[in-house]
């Protein structure tokens, strides 16, 4: 169980085009990372959207 504040754990999964990225590969920068239950469904396209919508915000914050 993570905690706020804990460190993630490495993983690996892949990208939208099939080649693999692990969290490693982004050692020293910042990542936003989200889950969601089901691909295509309303939920996460306005999630996805979302993040999107405030890439502005984020950069402003690194």
């Amino acid at each position: 169980m993570l905690n706020v504040g804990d460190e993630a754990p490495n993983f690996e999964a892949l990208d939208q085009n099939g080649k693999i990225i692990k969290l490693s590969d982004f050692k020293g920068k910042r990542v936003v990372m989200y889950f969601y239950p089901k691909d295509y469904t309303p939920g996460c396209t306005i999630e996805a959207c979302e993040f999107r919508d405030f890439m502005e915000k984020f950069q402003k914050k690194m």
